[in-house]
């Protein structure tokens, strides 16, 4: 499910969007002020941010500045009641992917939120290698040294995650919610299997792993070193 994180301090507007949203199908988290957003898209990998300018304690440019400093790829939609073809233009050189100007219709909104998703959907790569791994995320197989590795589909999901958020950790918590989804009873427990089956399946060494990483009581995250040299 595609997840939005909707910012916006305005609680009846902010409403409106997550139950516009859910109803598209999108999984949708709210943030009140800039600061809560700024930290939040750091530690869950969203796939697109829905972007007030006006807000507390950090503004919406600033928001989107910083997390495009701190390398962060995520789509971002500015909204704001503002109509200065200044204004736009500084948004998009910050980092913006588009500028919504309010008041707008909820169809208008879904178009470009669908608009910028198909125009992004090239950042993650189709296939993904680290080591002797190779990722296909089209078709959902992973290779290990040219043959089939065989992942379930929670397995790959949890090795997707991972991968997309690569170099940032995330909690149990998070890859709960972005692998089962919100509501459902998960316990870390099985987060850990998960987990420990992965680097059975792919690590050289999967008591010393070199890429599905732990930080004790905190979370998981993947580093891949040859990055630069390995990515499709």
């Amino acid at each position: 499910m595609t997840t939005i994180l909707v910012v916006e301090d305005e609680p009846a507007i902010a409403l409106g969007l997550r139950n516009d949203l859910t109803l598209e199908g999108y999984s949708v988290e709210v943030a009140g002020d800039g600061e809560t957003a700024s930290r939040r898209a750091t530690e869950t990998p969203f796939d697109l941010i829905l972007l007030d300018v006006m807000l507390p304690r950090k503004d919406g440019f600033a928001v989107a500045r910083d997390l495009r400093r701190a390398g962060l790829k995520t789509p971002i939609i500015l909204l704001t009641a503002r109509a200065q073809e200044a204004e736009k233009v500084l948004g998009l050189e910050i980092g913006a992917d588009d500028y919504v100007t309010k008041p707008f219709s909820p169809l208008e909104l879904c178009a470009r939120i669908k608009a910028v998703l198909r125009r992004t959907a090239g950042g993650h790569p189709a296939l993904y290698r680290f080591g002797a791994i190779e990722v296909d995320f089209e078709r959902f197989q992973t290779k290990r040294a040219g043959l089939a590795v065989d992942l379930t589909p929670l397995e790959f999901k949890v090795l997707a995650t991972l991968i997309q958020a690569r170099g940032r950790l995330l909690s149990r918590d998070q890859l709960i919610g972005q692998v089962w989804g919100s509501g459902v009873s998960i316990t870390d427990r099985v987060v850990d299997n998960h987990i420990m089956n992965l680097r059975r399946k792919l690590e050289n060494t999967p008591a010393e792993p070199r890429y599905l990483l732990s930080m004790r009581g905190l979370g998981y995250r993947f580093e891949n070193p040859d990055e630069n040299l390995t990515e499709l």
